[in-house]
């Protein structure tokens, strides 16, 4: 955006409102790994009824697609890009969509027993996506620092790529890293191999250490491929 003299207006100073939407996406992405870890273990549990299969399988689906999605938006907020706030705003509110829908088929259906704090957590997220969305409104001070003038980035096929690619190797790096911190701890702690407490002790590391090593791969990799230096756009 340039003034009528052909200069470019100076961005407004930064009091730190234009960290809580990419803060809040980081926090949405490691729940989302979270969901994927604690709902992975029900898709072979063929005892549940039908229609609790369908909200696992979505969730799952969904997990899946906000942790590349993200990946993608958080390139962008590293680049200080035009475009993320109006990106943010389109997956924010697929986002929300997204836990209305969920929300209501809990409520419609007898398998699930209403819980005040499912549906507490659920507005909560709803209102600080709402409060994220209203940060980055055309204008704003934390929507002007994302003002960097339209560039070239790169595809979306590129992000999602070094995304897989990031998140696979910070995945091995974090999981061998994990049990080998896991077996030391256990070997300078001398704690008890009764019934393999040890071995459980060292794979509980290993796989805390998957989890930070796949999404700091994930960022690290989109970061790198938005911080190459690109042309402005034609």
């Amino acid at each position: 955006m340039t003034s009528s003299n052909g200069q470019t207006p100076a961005r407004r100073p930064d009091s730190g409102l234009s960290f809580v939407p990419p803060g809040w996406l980081i926090f949405v992405m490691a729940w989302s790994v979270y969901g994927l870890i604690s709902a992975w273990r029900l898709v072979g549990d063929y005892g549940l009824p039908d229609r609790v299969f369908y909200l696992v399988y979505s969730g799952l689906a969904v997990d899946i697609i906000t942790i590349l999605w993200g990946l993608y938006l958080l390139g962008l907020a590293f680049g200080r890009s035009a475009r993320f706030p109006r990106h943010f705003t389109i997956w924010q509110i697929a986002t929300i969509i997204w836990l209305l829908a969920r929300q209501a088929y809990v409520l419609t259906i007898s398998d699930f027993v209403f819980s005040g704090q499912a549906l507490v957590v659920t507005a909560a997220e709803i209102a600080i996506g709402v409060l994220c969305i209203y940060l980055l409104r055309r204008g704003s001070e934390a929507g002007t620092v994302y003002a960097n003038p339209a560039t070239e980035s790169p595809p979306v096929f590129v992000s999602v790529a070094a995304a897989l690619l990031g998140i696979i190797l910070g995945a091995v790096i974090g999981a061998v890293g994990g049990f080998l911190v896991g077996e030391g701890i256990t070997d300078a702690t001398d704690m008890s191999c009764f019934e393999g407490a040890c071995g459980y002790f060292a794979v509980f590391i290993g796989l805390a250490g998957l989890v930070v090593g796949a999404i700091a791969g994930g960022l690290f990799a989109v970061w790198r491929v938005h911080r190459r230096k690109r042309k402005p756009a034609a």
